[in-house]
């Protein structure tokens, strides 16, 4: 087995303060954790507001649709018992978001790829944001969630800050839960941007350890009280671990 970590990502950084056992797992040993039913049905949400933005006389009840015939499809061999749940929860989420993000005008670019190589990192960090619009020069994330935050967290702060890179751009996190919607500007773009810098300069010489993937598993040990650890994770790193 060798490490096939080529370019680093925000969420993997993130991913990598967060839960370094959990990056091992991931990222060194290559064992992706299933996606639960809040990630898919942020993925359905975000098509279903894409076709609202791209398309502004498209009715609701297209966008909607749109979300879950996305849902539908990527969840068709879920076991997550909250398919269902999650399910109900779209209408309302694709409403509030095309409610907050509608008044941008059409937007310019969706889904563009973003790439960094600061000074000193072999690899580069690499992104993709969700919404650009040139004429006002405003990037936003969209991110779904259960329980809106009184202000933008701080992982996401550092990943919309790497989608402003290359053109400075007014850069914003819109979340949307079942009732709520709030977008929040990020502040303080370059301490972000280089929080993933030395984040990631961390990762590498983390990596140069070794070219064993085993060996990461002798030096970290996994939190299982951590959240990253719950379902079928918990047991992967019993089998992993050995404890």
């Amino acid at each position: 087995m060798t490490i096939n970590y080529i370019r680093h990502s925000p969420s993997a950084l993130n991913l990598f303060c967060a839960a370094p056992a959990m990056f091992v797992l991931e990222k060194i040993l290559g064992q992706r954790q299933p996606v639960g039913a809040p990630a898919h049905r942020g993925t359905a949400v975000e098509d279903g507001v894409t076709l609202g933005l791209m398309n502004p006389g498209a009715p609701l009840g297209d966008c909607v649709e749109a979300s879950y015939k996305t849902y539908d499809r990527i969840t068709a061999l879920t076991r997550d018992i909250r398919r269902e749940e999650y399910r109900a929860t779209i209408p309302d989420m694709v409403k509030l978001a095309l409610e907050e993000l509608r008044p941008y005008g059409v937007p310019s670019k969706c889904q563009g790829e973003v790439e960094w190589k600061p000074e000193g990192l072999k690899y580069p960090i690499y992104g993709r944001f969700d919404y650009h619009w040139e004429d006002h020069n405003i990037t936003v994330d969209l991110k779904t969630t259960e329980k809106m935050p009184s202000a933008v967290k701080v992982p996401h702060a550092r990943q919309v800050a790497l989608y402003v890179t290359s053109n400075n751009a007014d850069a914003r996190a819109s979340y949307v839960t079942p009732k709520k919607k709030a977008t929040y500007r990020i502040d303080n773009i370059d301490a972000h941007r280089q929080a993933l810098h030395q984040i990631a300069l961390r990762v590498e010489k983390f990596l140069s350890l070794s070219d064993d993937p085993k060996f990461f598993t002798q030096i970290i040990a996994p939190d299982y009280e951590s959240f990253y650890w719950g379902g079928p994770a918990r047991d992967i790193g019993f089998q992993t671990w050995g404890f």
